[in-house]
């Protein structure tokens, strides 16, 4: 079982079955499986994306300016971060947010030692804002903040089950792989992340999990060692 771990979930996934912002049930249902996991002993940290209320690379096609389309994006981050914050509090799960960037007092700049002494006490961080520099995803965020806190896996929330060949929403032939190294995912051009991320992940042997986080009780499964997604390794 993992001692500490970095979660990245989906902005878009909160929506549920809306068409834009933050499904009531959707987060309800992720702040009990986070709270499950955090009664197992697992220290959790968590970065979660914006796109359920804006997305700065589509708002930058759309005429905005990439730099501020991006800082709106990163704004979108944090109001998730703090509902997220809100249902774990209200399960009795103690909970801190972390900016990227000067919020105070929404949340405390991040500092990673900071954060890693509230995850040893228990504290579920959640660290919003991405990496506080425009152009780089919420999943370069993750993946940096990962190696930061130094997790022992970074875990990324999906609505899919993992990775595959192709498409499997387009592709009813796709494939799914069990495993697979970052030069498979690189070399097939797989849109697990962006190439940045995947790029950070490989050069600081950061394993990445990906599975579906939106079916209730996974994460707890991810936890306890079932093979439900996919691993992505550095092959040595």
């Amino acid at each position: 079982m993992y001692n500490r771990i970095l979660l990245k979930l989906s902005g878009e996934s909160l929506m549920g079955q809306q068409q834009y912002g933050i499904d009531a049930q959707r987060l309800a249902d992720y702040a009990r499986q986070i709270t499950e996991i955090t009664a197992l002993g697992v220290q959790v940290a968590i970065v979660i994306g914006g796109g359920n209320i804006f997305r700065g690379l589509k708002g930058s096609q759309q005429g905005f300016d990439r730099v501020k389309g991006d800082q709106m994006g990163m704004l979108a981050t944090v109001i998730n971060s703090l509902a997220l914050s809100s249902a774990l509090e209200a399960l009795g799960q103690r909970a801190r947010v972390m900016t990227s960037v000067r919020m105070e007092p929404v949340g405390e700049l991040y500092q990673s030692h900071k954060a890693i002494r509230s995850l040893e006490k228990g504290q579920v961080v959640i660290v919003a804002g991405g990496t506080g520099n425009p152009y780089f995803t919420t999943d370069t965020a993750s993946v940096l903040r990962a190696i930061e806190l130094k997790a022992d896996v970074m875990l990324k929330g999906t609505r899919v089950d993992g990775i595959y060949t192709a498409d499997p929403e387009k592709d009813p032939s796709a494939v799914k792989f069990d495993k697979i190294t970052y030069n498979e995912v690189l070399e097939r051009n797989l849109r697990v992340m962006d190439l940045t991320a995947t790029a950070l992940a490989k050069d600081n042997n950061m394993p990445i999990y990906v599975f579906d986080m939106d079916t209730v009780g996974n994460l707890a499964k991810v936890i306890r060692g079932q093979q439900i997604g996919t691993l992505v390794y550095q092959q040595i």
